[in-house]
């Protein structure tokens, strides 16, 4: 009896455990400075990686869709909806733009902790017949500290 008391007691701290960690999941990145080393790649040739430095704010954190995603704000061109998945740790999205300028985005955004995420965006592009040579950017994030 004593074993099967220790094992309900056991399986109930780890369903706490397991609720905890979710809990943490769903809260998605901290607000903050964040450090955001870039590697890009146009047409299989690679640049240096580049740092630079973002300041994320409360409002943006809470919606991090809305903050990673493209805005379409093209001129003579026509943008489909943004087709966008989230499960509150990976983003997902695919944007597709006709026109003047034909533009096709693709990206995924990994937020595996408060203080760190990664992410990935590809581009094509074509303009009056001729097409641009594909672009990948890779990025790696790390919470810095709190913004000032």
């Amino acid at each position: 009896m004593r074993l099967i008391h220790r094992f309900t007691l056991f399986a109930a701290a780890a369903a706490v455990v397991v609720a905890t960690l979710s809990l943490a999941r769903a809260e998605g990145i901290q607000a903050g400075l964040w450090k955001v080393t870039t590697a890009a790649e146009t047409g299989g040739v690679t640049g240096p990686p580049h740092d630079s430095f973002k300041c994320l704010t409360a409002e943006q954190v809470k919606d991090l869709p809305m903050t990673f995603s493209p805005q379409a704000t093209t001129i003579n061109s026509i943008c489909a909806p943004i087709e966008r998945t989230f499960d509150g740790e990976k983003l997902h999205f695919h944007l597709i733009c006709k026109g003047q300028l034909d533009m096709e985005l693709t990206g995924a955004f990994d937020f595996d902790s408060p203080h760190h995420y990664t992410g990935t965006v590809e581009s094509k592009a074509s303009m009056a017949g001729l097409t641009a040579p594909p672009s990948v950017q890779k990025f790696d994030a790390n919470w810095v500290s709190e913004c000032k």
